[in-house]
């Protein structure tokens, strides 16, 4: 039996259900909370609860690690905008050193999954506040990728307060003839009930930070597939 672990933020109803609806036969799942204070999903103080977040990882890191998973995943995309890429590096190196566990970001994951699937154009969509999703933007296209076209969800009060129609209006909201690739970022969101049927209506693949996620992590866990969750895990 496989095992892995996933850091969640606090007050995220989201990244539990989903997790296990896309784990497969042979795999448990095993989560710990990290800490922010605040009101977490609001979009005022996100950068602020970001780094409350990573100044906690070693003792939630130290928790999980007692399961022996064979990796450890961070649902927090927006967790990587505020570390920008060498920050990243070094922390996961740092972390991995001292825990003994790899350890992969949702936003690390996403970007294996464009190289899995020979992606550079790729069309992206957040909940977050205009900040967030320009620094989620630039670290793209520092990673080497062409934003075709990007956007953020109108409207929102709380990113754990949306749902799987409002995900799919800003999947089209972004879309672009150009891009080979959707990408919505913000785990807190729920998405994954719907890659399946999006893909078949924009022909092409759909990417959230958690679908990548998952896929990552059932890498490291011994490339274990599951179907019905997209092109990416299927």
């Amino acid at each position: 039996m496989a095992r892995i672990g996933i850091l969640v933020p606090p007050g995220n109803p989201t990244v539990e259900p989903e997790m296990i609806a896309m784990t497969p036969q042979g795999v448990t799942v095993h989560f710990t909370r990290m800490h922010a204070s605040g009101v977490t999903g609001s979009l005022s103080g996100q950068e602020a609860r970001n780094r409350e977040q990573i100044a906690g990882l070693d003792a939630n890191i130290a928790l999980l690690a007692m399961v022996k998973p064979a990796v450890i995943g961070l649902a927090h995309t927006a967790t990587s905008y505020t570390l920008g890429r060498a920050d990243e590096a070094a922390l996961l190196a740092r972390l991995h050193a001292t825990h003994g566990v790899p350890i992969v970001t949702a936003f690390g994951s996403v970007l294996d999954a464009l190289s899995h699937l020979g992606a550079t154009r790729i069309a992206f969509g957040t909940p977050y506040g205009m900040d967030t999703t320009l620094q989620g933007k630039a670290l793209l296209e520092s990673c080497g990728l062409e934003v075709t076209r990007f956007g953020r969800l109108e409207g929102v009060t709380n990113i754990y307060d949306e749902t799987l129609e409002r995900a799919a209006t800003l999947a089209r909201q972004v879309d672009h003839p150009d891009a080979q690739v959707i990408f919505l970022s913000g785990v807190g969101m729920p998405t994954v009930g719907m890659i399946a049927a999006l893909e078949a209506e924009r022909g092409k693949p759909v990417l959230s930070a958690a679908s990548a996620l998952m896929w990552n992590l059932l890498r490291h866990a011994g490339g274990i597939r599951v179907a019905g969750f997209g092109q990416l895990l299927g």
